[in-house]
């Protein structure tokens, strides 16, 4: 199997609740590739020679990092699934929240029982819409560890509803839009049915970091705020997002030849987290980002040299990012990121 064949299945198994990806990073066999699902091998690529037990061991529940093996330094990244977000309710602010999450990577369904409002959501780039009851909508939606709920209905009894059957899911988030009184006489309610208080109160209501948000579109800011906030508490890495893996599957940009920068590890207040990855393209255009500034630029010239070698060699390098050169660029941290460069 070659690298473009594994991003393939590595894409289409992206909802298992248990994903790794290890790569060799040092040693025989630099750039050899395991994506596990549920502790089993479901593809790899390069010369395979891991036994499936060394590999059960090196993926444990964890954060992601640098593991060693046999004489080999590996990559291990314990990956997100997408980020799902489901909306219950297309309303003014529903609306505009569409508008935010999509931009931060959410995937956007939207659940709505007026076929105007169902339309709106369309129109403002929801991924999925649902025009049913809430009820029945909800149905259709299983729900993930990476699932968040959020909750803006046009009133008190469909916030029921809706609470009542996400409350049965698995989820990462749930918000409801409501005042601090009508939240709390329905947390009152539902524990009077049964409900598990601790359950309810940690649900966030009134949803939103506290902005003094007032327009819808301001009220969008802060959820989706608190969305991102609530989603980067997650220590696992999230960096295959669609774009990035439309170039790694050859979908997007087929006719370029291609460089990927994966950051493995990372000291200090470097700008971007561990598993944070960016192509390079033959023609110097790069999907993706690793931080910006000098930093990636430099990044991105080694991944263009690398793409005019006749036998490219993956390798690690270190970036070392002192005060003063991230001051200059604007960035307000150093650190130190290494990072695996790799000609796919």
């Amino acid at each position: 199997m070659n690298l473009f064949e594994l991003y393939n299945v590595l894409k289409d198994g992206q909802k298992g609740r248990n994903n790794f990806l290890v790569t060799v990073i040092q040693g025989n066999g630099t750039g050899s590739r395991y994506f596990l699902a549920d502790g089993e091998v479901k593809a790899q690529c390069g010369s395979g020679d891991i036994e499936t037990e060394r590999l059960r061991e090196l993926v444990q529940p964890g954060e992601s990092g640098i593991a060693e093996a046999d004489g080999r330094r590996l990559f291990v990244e314990s990956l997100k699934q997408p980020a799902h977000l489901v909306i219950c309710g297309a309303g003014h602010v529903a609306q505009q929240v569409i508008l935010l999450a999509g931009k931060v990577g959410f995937t956007v369904t939207v659940l709505e029982d007026r076929v105007s409002f169902a339309g709106e959501a369309l129109r403002a780039g929801a991924d999925q819409v649902i025009c049913d009851s809430f009820e029945n909508a909800l149905k259709q939606i299983p729900g993930s560890e990476d699932t968040y709920f959020l909750i803006v209905t046009r009133g008190h009894r469909y916030d029921r509803v809706c609470l009542e059957a996400i409350l049965k899911k698995p989820y990462a988030y749930v918000g409801m839009m409501a005042s601090r009184g009508r939240s709390a006489l329905l947390k009152k309610q539902m524990e009077e049915d049964g409900f598990d208080r601790k359950v309810l109160d940690e649900i966030h209501t009134p949803v939103g970091l506290d902005i003094h948000a007032e327009t819808p579109e301001e009220i969008a800011v802060s959820i989706v705020a608190e969305l991102i906030m609530v989603k980067n508490s997650i220590k696992k890495t999230g960096g295959y997002d669609k774009e990035l893996l439309a170039c790694l599957t050859g979908e997007s940009y087929p006719e370029q030849k291609k460089a990927l920068a994966t950051i493995v590890a990372r000291q200090g207040s470097a700008p971007r987290e561990i598993g944070t990855k960016m192509a390079v393209l033959s023609d110097g255009r790069i999907v993706g980002t690793i931080g910006g500034g000098c930093m990636e630029s430099r990044i991105r010239n080694q991944c263009l040299h690398m793409l005019k070698e006749e036998n490219p060699q993956s390798r690690l390098v270190l970036e070392d990012m002192s005060g003063q050169e991230a001051e200059e660029e604007g960035l307000v941290c150093g650190g130190r990121i290494r990072v695996f460069l790799e000609v796919l």
